[in-house]
């Protein structure tokens, strides 16, 4: 059962779930359950999955991707972000998403859900049971209490404004700030383009977010500072009297910092609310059965 209108003309649902992450969206899926969110948790945009898992189900054809590395060539497949978008789409054509990306606030008082914009109520709804994926902006499911100190994945969006003409894709490092750099054709430029420009990935406490050796500007520098150290070199400037070729610096500028916290925490939930303790890989596997629901849609795609 998704939806009936009860006497009193309120909507109520036998199963929902709450949250936006691909986990989220993947269980909904798989479960032909209507899925509510106030917050979108969309996959990072360099999150792949391996070169193996098969997305043929969803007309998503497999397709390796090889990115340059100092270490050699790493093989990806499909974003992870490709993944999302689709089954929201059908979900969404399914009648499952009733409130796409409309709801700004979801608040539940053991009683009824009310479901609200920046300036109004926008729905209101009663549900059996909930599967609850975690959602800044919804209130009444579950307490959470932080096991640990706050820690957060930290994305810095890195301009080139001289010296992004290279044919490197990816570098790992070991530390926790710039622990991966990927390099990606520039979304400033109109069409194909050789310019890249990068997003550096860092793992960071709430203290060291709040930091200046952790900041935008550090970020930068230790970007740069990995790029020199592997010998990556700027635009050519000629040569020097001893006839040493000489290179121009890179230029970059700091484009915009997102954060995504990554905490572990207990959560303590209502009776008629679960947590599904779901890995990835099982979720996946179920794919195959779960789309032939939407046959119907992905026949034309």
């Amino acid at each position: 059962m998704t939806g009936l209108v009860s006497g009193n003309n309120l909507l109520e649902y036998d199963n929902i779930v709450i949250g936006s992450s691909l986990e989220a969206i993947l269980y909904a899926f798989n479960h032909n359950y209507p899925i509510f969110f106030a917050e979108e948790r969309r996959p990072f945009r360099f999150d792949y999955f391996d070169p193996d898992i098969d997305l043929s189900c969803l007309k998503i054809p497999d397709q390796a991707k090889s990115l340059t590395t100092f270490e050699g060539v790493k093989l990806v497949g499909q974003p992870k972000e490709l993944l999302w978008e689709r089954l929201l789409f059908l979900l969404s054509l399914d009648g499952k998403v009733p409130l796409s990306n409309l709801c700004q606030s979801i608040r539940y008082d053991d009683k009824r859900v009310v479901c609200s914009n920046e300036y109004s109520k926008i729905m209101e709804f009663k549900f059996n049971h909930c599967y609850y994926f975690g959602d800044a902006g919804a209130q009444g499911w579950v307490e959470e209490k932080s096991l640990a100190k706050r820690e957060y994945m930290c994305y810095d969006y890195i301009a080139f404004n001289r010296g992004g003409k290279h044919g490197i894709d990816y570098i790992k490092t070991e530390d926790n700030l710039a622990s991966e750099i990927w390099f990606y054709p520039s979304d400033r430029i109109d069409g194909a383009t050789a310019v890249k420009d990068a997003c550096v990935v860092s793992r960071l406490t709430e203290d060291e977010l709040l930091s200046f050796e952790h900041s935008e500007t550090m970020a930068r520098f230790k970007m740069v500072s990995e790029m020199e150290s592997r010998g990556m070199k700027g635009l050519f400037n000629g040569y020097g009297p001893t006839g040493k070729p000489k290179y121009y610096k890179f230029r970059t500028t700091h484009a915009r910092r997102r954060t995504k916290e990554i905490t572990d925490s207990t959560r303590t939930v209502k009776t008629n609310t679960k947590t599904p303790d779901l890995n990835e890989e099982n979720l996946l596997a179920n794919l195959p059965g779960a789309s032939m629901a939407y046959d119907r849609f992905l026949r034309h795609t």
